[in-house]
Order: C-alpha cells, then sequence, then structure tokens
C-alpha cells in the first residue's frame, strides 16, 4: 500500500508539474485575458527557438486553436497581436479599441512565420514620461506595457520612481529629508531634472509622492521583466545638488550654466573621487529599489559643456564613467543618446559596451559613431503638440532595414517621440516595421489599416485615408510641429505657437474637409468604433486649426486698416472658432485638460499636494516652468478642451480687446517695438505682454481650475456640424487667399 501511495504521490506531481505553463508562456496567457477577456482559452502557446539570434514568431492553427509560437513573451504578444489585425480584422489603440470579435475565434488554415528586425526594440524619450506619462497611475503603466509587448518593444526606457534613488542617495550623503525633497523637481518636469538640465524647481517633492512612485516604479520594471523586456535604467554622469558644493567643498564641482532661464545645475568632475563614490551609492539604491538589469543611460554634459573641452579631459571622462558602471555590473551597457554623444568621450569605450540611440534617425556621420553599436530611430513629437503630420513613406520604407545595409553596426530601431497620444497611424505604422523585412506598399497597408481600425471596409473611408497619405503624412512631414494658431500668444503678425517651428501648412487644407466628409459619409456603420470617433474628431480639429490662421489674417489686416467692421467680423469669427474646437474636443477623453489636472491631484494626499500638483501640471503645458525668466512658454502647446476655453481663448480675448480699444480711442499699437526672444515676442515683451504674462502666471497659480473630466456630446454629431459650417465658411476665406 505504501508504494502505491508513493506511485500516486509522485503521479500527481508529475500531473501538477505538467499542468504548469512556463512563466514566459504564462504572462503571454495573461496579457491576452486582460486585452480580449475570456479569450485566452482558445490560444496555444509554444516556446520555439530564436532564429540566427533574432526574435522569432508564428501564427498557425492547430486543433481547432489558434497557435501561438515565439521564442520569448514579447514574440508571443507580438504573435497575438498581428493574429488580431490580420486574422480578426482587429485593433487595439491609444484611442480605444475596435474588438468586435466572435465568440469563436477564426483558426488561420496557413502557417506565418516572421523575423522581428533588431536585437533592441526601444520605446520612450525621457520628455514622454513628462509630457505624457507625468500622472499615470498603475492600470494606465498596465495597459501601456501590454500595448508595448504587443508592438514588439523590448527595451523601455524605465524611470518611474527614479525620484526615490535620488532621496535615498541623498540621504547617504548628509542631506536632510527636505534638502533632498528640496533637490528633486516637480514630477511634470522629472524629465529635465533625469537628462539632466534643471534641479529644485516647482517642489519641494511631497514624501508621500515618493513614497506612491517606488511601489509604483516595481510594479512598472517588474510587469516589463515579466513579459520580456529589458528596461533601461538610469545610469550616472555627475549631475549633482549644488548644495553638494556647500557639503564638500573640496570635491571638484562646477556650476553649468543656465538653461533656458533655470539657474544652473552642478556637474561633480568624473575623474573627482567623489564621483566614483556617490555613482557607486546611486546604482546601489536603484539596485536596493527596483533591480538592475545592465542597460544604464547617461549622457554626460547632456545640452551643457564640459568644464575642460579637450580630448584629453573628455577620454578620461569617458574612461570613468565606464568604470563605474563595469565596476557595480561587469555586464553593464552603457546607453547613451545621440546628442550627447563626444566621440572623445565615446572613443575610450570598447566595442559592444556602449549603445548609442540615435533618436532621430541619423547614422553617425562618417564612422557611424565611432563604430559602436546604435539603434536608428524616429523622433516625431514634440511637446505633446496636437498636430496631423507624420511621414508615412519614410517609415514605410524601412529605415532600420535600410540603414543595416549601409553599416553592420545597426542593432535595433526605436520610437523617441517626446509624447505620445497623437497621430495614431504613424505610430501604428511604425511598431509594425520591426515584423518587415522589406519596405511597405503604403496604399494598401492604409486601406486595410482603416478596415480593422473601423471595424469594415469603407471605399469613403479609404479615400479619406488617400487624401490624409498626400496630405498631412505626405514625405518629409516627421521633426517639429507647424505652429497652431489656437495655441499662439497672440500678436497681429503671429510668428509661432512655441519657441520652435512657425506657420505652415504643407499640403492644401482643403483636402483635410474633402478627407473630412469622406469619413463621415459612411457614419452609419462604422460609428461603433471608438478609434472611428477619435479620428473624425482629430482631422475636424486640424481642419478648424487650419482655417483660424486664414481667420486671424484677416483680423490682423483689418485692424491695420483700420477698418473696425471687418475687424469685429473676423476676430469675433476666430474667437468662434476656439468655442466651437473646445466644444468639438470635449466629445473625447484624449484631448482633455480637465481630465490632465484631475489624474495630477490625484496623486496628493492633501489638500497641499494636490495643489500643488495642479499647479505643476498647468505650468507644463502652458508657461512650461515658472521662473522669473521665462522662455520656454508654449513649448507644449496642446489644443485641448478646458485648455482652449480657459487659456487660449482667453489671451486671444484680452488681445483683441486691446486692439479694439486702440481702434476705438484712435490710438497706435507698434507690435514692431516690442523685445523678442527666440524668434516671436518676449514673454514680457511690452505693456501688453507684461500684463497678459501677469494673468498667465496667476492661472498656473490657481487651483481647483478643473471642471469634472467628462466627455459632452456625440462625435459624430458634433463633429458632422462643425463641418457643415466650417467648410461653408473656409470658402469665403481660402478662395479670398487664392484671388489675392
Amino acid at each position: 500500500m505504501r508504494i502505491v501511495s508513493k506511485v500516486f504521490l509522485l503521479f500527481c506531481i508529475l500531473s501538477l508539474m505538467s499542468c504548469q505553463k512556463d512563466p514566459q508562456i504564462q504572462a503571454a496567457y495573461d496579457l491576452i485575458e486582460r486585452i480580449t477577456p475570456g479569450y485566452s482559452q482558445q490560444f496555444s502557446l509554444e516556446l520555439i527557438e530564436p532564429e540566427n539570434g533574432s526574435d522569432v514568431y508564428e501564427v498557425a492553427g492547430e486543433n481547432g486553436k489558434v497557435v501561438l509560437r515565439g521564442n520569448n513573451t514579447v514574440s508571443l504578444a507580438t504573435a497575438y497581436n498581428q493574429y488580431l489585425k490580420y486574422h480578426c480584422n482587429a485593433h487595439v489603440s491609444w484611442f480605444g479599441d475596435q474588438l468586435n470579435l466572435p465568440a469563436t475565434l477564426p483558426v488561420p488554415v496557413e502557417t506565418t512565420h516572421r523575423i522581428i528586425n533588431g536585437k533592441y526594440r526601444v520605446y520612450f524619450n525621457y520628455c514622454t514620461l513628462s509630457y505624457t506619462g507625468a500622472w499615470w497611475d498603475w492600470e494606465r503603466w498596465q495597459r501601456e506595457i501590454d500595448y508595448m509587448a504587443m508592438n514588439s518593444i523590448n527595451t523601455p526606457l524605465s524611470v518611474v520612481g527614479l525620484e526615490g534613488v535620488w532621496y535615498n542617495t541623498l540621504l547617504r550623503f548628509g542631506f536632510t529629508d527636505e534638502e533632498a525633497r528640496s533637490y528633486l523637481v516637480d514630477p511634470a518636469h522629472f524629465a529635465w531634472q533625469w537628462m539632466p538640465n534643471i534641479e529644485s524647481f516647482g517642489g519641494p517633492l511631497p514624501k508621500s509622492w515618493i513614497d506612491s512612485h517606488i511601489a509604483l516604479g516595481k510594479q512598472v520594471v517588474n510587469r516589463q521583466l515579466e513579459l520580456g523586456m529589458t528596461p533601461i535604467q538610469q545610469g550616472f554622469s555627475g549631475a549633482v545638488p549644488r548644495k553638494m558644493m556647500e557639503k564638500f567643498p573640496e570635491a571638484k564641482i562646477q556650476k553649468q550654466p543656465d538653461w533656458y532661464g533655470f539657474e544652473g545645475i552642478c556637474q561633480l568632475d568624473p575623474l573627482d573621487p567623489l564621483f566614483t563614490e556617490l555613482g557607486k551609492a546611486f546604482l546601489e539604491e536603484e539596485q536596493k529599489l527596483y533591480g538592475t538589469y545592465g542597460l544604464y543611460a547617461a549622457d554626460p554634459f547632456h545640452e551643457s559643456k564640459p568644464p575642460v573641452d579637450t580630448p584629453e579631459y573628455l577620454n578620461a571622462v569617458g574612461a570613468s564613467i565606464h568604470k563605474l558602471m563595469k565596476t557595480f555590473d561587469p555586464e553593464a551597457l552603457w546607453v547613451m543618446q545621440a546628442w550627447s554623444f563626444r566621440k572623445d568621450i565615446a572613443s575610450v569605450v570598447p566595442k559592444h559596451d556602449l549603445l548609442v540611440l540615435s533618436l532621430n534617425g541619423a547614422l553617425g556621420g562618417e564612422d557611424h559613431f565611432c563604430n559602436h553599436d546604435f539603434v536608428v530611430g524616429n523622433l516625431h513629437n514634440f511637446g505633446g503638440r496636437v498636430n496631423l503630420h507624420g511621414d508615412l513613406p519614410l517609415v514605410s520604407s524601412n529605415q532600420f532595414m535600410k540603414a543595416k545595409q549601409e553599416t553592420p553596426n545597426v542593432v535595433g530601431s526605436g520610437l523617441f517621440m517626446e509624447s505620445i497620444g497623437q497621430n495614431p497611424v504613424f505610430y501604428e505604422l511604425a511598431f509594425e516595421m520591426p515584423v518587415h523585412q522589406d519596405s511597405v506598399k503604403l496604399e494598401e497597408w492604409l486601406n486595410k489599416y482603416a478596415e480593422r481600425r473601423y471595424g469594415a471596409f469603407s471605399d469613403a473611408a479609404n479615400k479619406a485615408w488617400e487624401l490624409l497619405l498626400a496630405g498631412p503624412y505626405r514625405a518629409g512631414t516627421n521633426g517639429v510641429e507647424s505652429s497652431s494658431i489656437i495655441c499662439a500668444r497672440p500678436a497681429v503678425d503671429v510668428k509661432k505657437s512655441g519657441p520652435n517651428a512657425g506657420f505652415n501648412i504643407p499640403y492644401d487644407p482643403q483636402s483635410l474637409i474633402e478627407a473630412e466628409v469622406c469619413l463621415l459619409q459612411d457614419a452609419e456603420q462604422l460609428k461603433g468604433s471608438g478609434p472611428y470617433r477619435f479620428d473624425i474628431v482629430d482631422v475636424q480639429r486640424q481642419i478648424m486649426s487650419n482655417l483660424g490662421q486664414e481667420i486671424h489674417k484677416k483680423a490682423a489686416e483689418a485692424f491695420k486698416k483700420k477698418d473696425k467692421e471687418a475687424f469685429a467680423l473676423h476676430s469675433g469669427r476666430f474667437l468662434e472658432l476656439l468655442k466651437d474646437v473646445d466644444l468639438l474636443l470635449r466629445t473625447r477623453t484624449e484631448f482633455n485638460f480637465d481630465q490632465w489636472l484631475t489624474d495630477a491631484r490625484a496623486w496628493g494626499t492633501t489638500d497641499e499636494e494636490r495643489n500643488l500638483f495642479e499647479k505643476n501640471a498647468s505650468s507644463l503645458v502652458t508657461i512650461w516652468g515658472g521662473q522669473v525668466d521665462v522662455r520656454q512658454f508654449d513649448y507644449s502647446w496642446r489644443e485641448w478642451t478646458g485648455l482652449i476655453e480657459g487659456y487660449y481663448l482667453q489671451r486671444w480675448k484680452q488681445f483683441y480687446d486691446m486692439l479694439q480699444g486702440h481702434l476705438d480711442n484712435g490710438t497706435i499699437y507698434r507690435e514692431e517695438d516690442a523685445k523678442m526672444d527666440l524668434g516671436r515676442q518676449a514673454f514680457r515683451a511690452n505693456e501688453f505682454y507684461d500684463s497678459l504674462a501677469d494673468w498667465e502666471l496667476a492661472f498656473v497659480d490657481r487651483p481647483g481650475k478643473a471642471r469634472t473630466p467628462v466627455t459632452e456630446g456625440d462625435e459624430v454629431a458634433v463633429a458632422r456640424r462643425m463641418l457643415d459650417k466650417y467648410k461653408q465658411l473656409s470658402k469665403e476665406y481660402y478662395n479670398v487667399e487664392k484671388t489675392n
């Protein structure tokens, strides 16, 4: 009996072991269940070997089940996403999903086998985590990490909770709690402290935030690891608090020049003994909180100058940083942004110990970044600005494979936008390109994209995308967004809406009207798709934004001619357009300033903290900072409901009222005398702008600005109403433009 019992027990143990899934497979099943609840049992998942060192996936059918194979969890998640897209005509998006799936999933008849290009598929710019992810909670992070895995991302920048590392490190070096928290900037501006450009702004950072984000950071890293990703974590390149000069007067610490009006940070000389001591402590604290996994980001002298600019000194800097990493972790790989790349630093680092992230896809000159491994990337968005654009022909050409043909040290691809949450078609194609060995037939791809995004075939929708491809998504439309008249700081002759690009519409703006007519033609058939509803709002928003440029030009022209009647007509229409855009965008959560502020306030544990976070969130998308010398204002302009009504519209009202006063009084307003900065009127350029600056600063400081973040109105009905109204009005303005 004892023998039988032992045999039975052994049988039970073996049976239990056979039922347990490999952790990589289980993680993929869990992801499937999160995205499509109740469907995971219809899939059979298997691990296979990589192909010639590359990630690989397969989609097949067997015994009535959908079979997904991959060499790791990211490959399995990629297979799952490709199955949804090309077998179920389904679509997972930042802007809602189109997952109209049958109860029984279709079983593939043939096997699809594909390599996923590149050892590294990198995701995020530091700025992304401020301009978009500053206020994300675990639910939002979990969704994004799943989305990353489904789109082949295996190397995300992962610095959530980095403030906890700094806090603990500074305590070890004699900083008090208040001193450490005062060094850390507010949550909306973390990106620029981590790069590093700034310190001690917008705080002190509450301890509750540090504690909550240590917990969140652990969740983020653990889920990334669970799904088979290798996070890029923060290394140490010598940026230290200014207070270090007081605490360690013997150390070689040099204050850097001011950065866009912010007081300069301090740089600890990498050749000073304190550099190794502090850097080692920093990495130890990072490891204690989150573990460390071999990839360390460090950008010495980013957007600044080294204290000694000689090859010998920079060689020594490179050797010191490399030694710090390798001493701490013998398997360490130094990750550096191409914008921080200095040959004299990089040249002393052994090959394969440095990975360069070419954010904008540059190939690094004749020697291709000193022949170091590098990732060729796309930097499509700046500051979270809302503007239709993106070079789809460039993306479809397969930049990775083209770069690989030119130089073998290209080892991956990356998406390095400063913010997500815009231009979904651009990112959908960019995410998919690693599974293609050649270029993509763009028109064919767009037709399939429209069908799965909208849940049904539509000739009219396909025509719309032909027009959009010939318009905002034509070749040459990557890079810095053209300005928005809605978000521009008012002027008679408006130069731009931020410190970068001016006004330019690189296509016939009337083609967008035609595209919107096509999109709305089959609305009854397509309106069940959330992504479709997003698109009709987004295209209509751009139509109105473009038209606003022409309306303001007429108002400015009337002012110069002292034509009161024409000025009242055109300025009134312009203000009405801003109100209408605000109403249009309130139909969606993605364009909602109230949601942004509410998400920020949700992290506070007291009214004081909630108000602080609201101020931080307000500052980022308006004055960008709040220091005495405001220069970066409107860098992160957003065509958002609530922000238009409460901020941009109010600025334009004040400006037009001022101009009307001059017309009424017969006085002269000379804009030409206004002080200029970064190619536009300075923050306090003249008497009017001085008054406006006071109002803008008060707006940022004022708590309780947010309304309850709800959507109002039906997207189809509101978009159709706005199209009818502004299609008619556009005839007057565009026809007048052509006859002049």
